[in-house]
């Protein structure tokens, strides 16, 4: 089965409707209609109208003045964006971090170190990434950013920890860094840490000195047959 496209002053139809027109027509129901796109729409309505029924040319400069209020707001909040991305620069700053692959979502900190606009929205660059000015979640200070990184760290080591019933003493380095993490923390720094989490680290640590306990009682035996 074939389909045969019309072709009208030099312009393929589709459905009855040029190539560019249905291009246009596409463009805007997708939502991302810009002033490219309503222009080229504009131009072929005006090209192909009906030349006994023309349409009235106010229509034509309500339409455009519809679409420059559409911009003007548009260009409005981009503006704002990069204000308020702007001022952000050398400060430090918890975002919203997304995995678009389960839908988690995380807060990530650092220190904004200069901003950038793409398509209008502002973006803060923190170390080798950058963020939308829409993820940003709280202002914050270095004091508080560092325990926030900190305490990060510390549940992202615990993470990387198999239960309990599962450890050996092959994650005896890592608890033992975890230990003198945990001990060289301020209370203030402690207090980012949940209670439950402190609690779960101690059983771990617990655990572990059974094992090693037990493998060097091993180890004094069978040196001593």
């Amino acid at each position: 089965m074939s389909t045969v496209a019309n072709i009208v002053n030099g312009e393929i139809q589709k459905n009855g409707v040029s190539a560019a027109e249905a291009k246009a027509n596409q463009t805007a129901k997708s939502g991302d209609l810009d002033k490219e796109a309503f222009l080229q729409l504009l131009v072929t309505q005006m090209k192909y109208q009906d030349p006994l029924e023309p349409t009235d040319n106010t229509e034509y400069v309500s339409q455009l003045a519809t679409f420059s209020e559409l911009e003007q707001m548009t260009n409005l909040v981009a503006s704002s964006d990069l204000t308020r991305a702007s001022q952000l620069v050398g400060q430090y700053v918890t975002v919203k971090e997304k995995n678009e692959t389960t839908g988690e979502e995380t807060i990530k900190g650092g220190k904004v170190d200069f901003v950038t606009v793409e398509n209008g929205k502002g973006y803060l660059n923190i170390g080798d990434s950058k963020y939308s000015i829409d993820n940003l979640d709280s202002v914050v200070d270095e004091k508080y950013l560092n325990a926030f990184n900190l305490a990060e760290g510390f549940m992202s080591s615990m993470s990387s920890l198999p239960t309990l019933a599962q450890l050996t003493t092959n994650y005896r380095d890592v608890i033992d860094n975890l230990t003198s993490v945990l001990g060289d923390m301020s209370t203030y720094e402690k207090s980012f840490l949940s209670p439950a989490a402190i609690a779960d680290f101690n059983k771990y640590r617990e655990r572990m000195d059974e094992l090693v306990h037990v493998e060097e009682a091993e180890a004094a035996a069978s040196a001593n047959e």
